[in-house]
């Protein structure tokens, strides 16, 4: 959040008067339950806000699913794990993400960059929502493998975790695009006098506690919530979807 403030106010983006500054938020922005995604929704509302008074500059955002092949992916995770000749572990068994490829993700930020106008938060049509136990089952069978000979593991949520991702809020609507991929989510106003309130919180020199921080992030996130997780042994093992190769 504050790197984005550094970067687009008051030395760079808007004393050089950039043409475009796009910041790469994620669907985790969306009814956050971490940290992670309060303060992705944070940076949105503060580039919605730095677009009120740097018209020169066209704020645009762009909100990404899960990037296939990039540092962290599910999917060279699971990898890995059958290489090794393990069990792969899944979080939970209805557990669902959207995914997207580099190029959609690459594509995404340029179309961005070239379309907005400034302020518009731009969403990329992901498809239905893929359940991971899926992909670990496809890739389990793509190298060879039966599930008797690479078990899958559910190590339940972890804390901040969703069941499944979103792309809106429940208050947010949409519009179209120039491009028929992608969506123009309709956020909620931020006030004008915004960032002069959150500024002085950012440039605190106190280290806060983590619940602290936590607190502070529902005053300026109200949809922050904390989930309560699944418990995990009710749940029944889901069988194999058979659309979920496909898609990916």
């Amino acid at each position: 959040m504050l790197r984005t403030l550094r970067v687009a106010r008051p030395r760079a983006a808007i004393c050089h008067q950039v043409s475009h500054f796009v910041l790469i938020s994620t669907d985790k922005a969306v009814n956050p339950t971490n940290v992670m995604g309060a303060s992705k929704r944070l940076a949105e509302m503060a580039c919605q806000a730095l677009q009120q008074i740097a018209p020169r500059t066209q704020f645009e955002t762009v909100r990404f699913g899960n990037v296939l092949g990039s540092a962290g992916s599910v999917i060279p995770k699971f990898q890995q794990q059958i290489a090794k000749g393990g069990t792969v572990t899944v979080t939970h068994p209805e557990i669902t993400r959207f995914f997207m490829t580099i190029p959609e993700a690459a594509q995404l930020v340029l179309q961005a960059s070239s379309m907005g106008r400034g302020g518009e938060i731009f969403i990329l049509d992901m498809g239905e929502p893929v359940r991971i136990v899926d992909l670990a089952r496809d890739l389990i069978r793509l190298y060879g493998f039966t599930e008797e000979q690479i078990r899958i593991v559910f190590t339940g949520l972890r804390p901040g975790e969703k069941l499944y991702e979103e792309l809106l809020d429940d208050d947010e609507t949409t519009t179209r695009a120039p491009h028929p991929k992608l969506r123009i989510a309709q956020a909620r106003e931020v006030p004008n006098h915004f960032l002069d309130e959150l500024l002085p919180w950012l440039m605190q020199h106190r280290v806060l506690t983590d619940e602290e921080v936590r607190h502070d992030l529902r005053r300026w996130v109200p949809e922050y919530q904390t989930t309560m997780l699944p418990v995990l042994s009710s749940v029944p093992t889901p069988t194999l979807h058979s659309g979920a190769a496909r898609r990916n």
